[in-house]
């Protein structure tokens, strides 16, 4: 039973890598200017659906699709704060903790979810 939950928890971080890559491909589509930046940013496009298509194999698409989206929405806030010096405003602070919580309850239904799949044989 926990080789299945370890094989799953596979999936959730591909989601989260694939994440991290759509945040260097987004940085990348507004900020290279080089060979090999626009080389890193198409092969970080490619790491991300690569990763994304392979959590689908057992992650429903809504929830992997929400899930990598928010992380990503998440990882580019902070980027641009961390990297590039943007502002922030207390409602977008708001807002991107209410898109934390929401992540983190998809997370957790998704996982009550396979827990309750595992001995159904389809």
């Amino acid at each position: 039973m926990k080789h299945i939950h370890s094989a799953v928890n596979i999936y959730w971080l591909s989601i989260v890598i694939a994440s991290f890559f759509e945040v260097l491909w987004v940085i990348g589509l507004k900020h290279a200017s080089s060979l090999f930046e626009w080389v890193g940013t198409v092969c970080s496009i490619f790491f991300t659906f690569v990763l994304i298509n392979f959590a689908n194999k057992k992650i429903p698409v809504g929830t992997t699709y929400a899930l990598f989206v928010g992380l990503g929405t998440v990882g580019a806030f902070l980027s641009d704060i961390l990297l590039f010096s943007a502002t922030v405003k207390g409602i977008t602070l708001i807002f991107l903790f209410l898109l934390l919580i929401g992540i983190i309850g998809l997370k957790t239904v998704s996982q009550k979810e396979e827990k309750l799949s595992i001995g159904v044989k389809k």
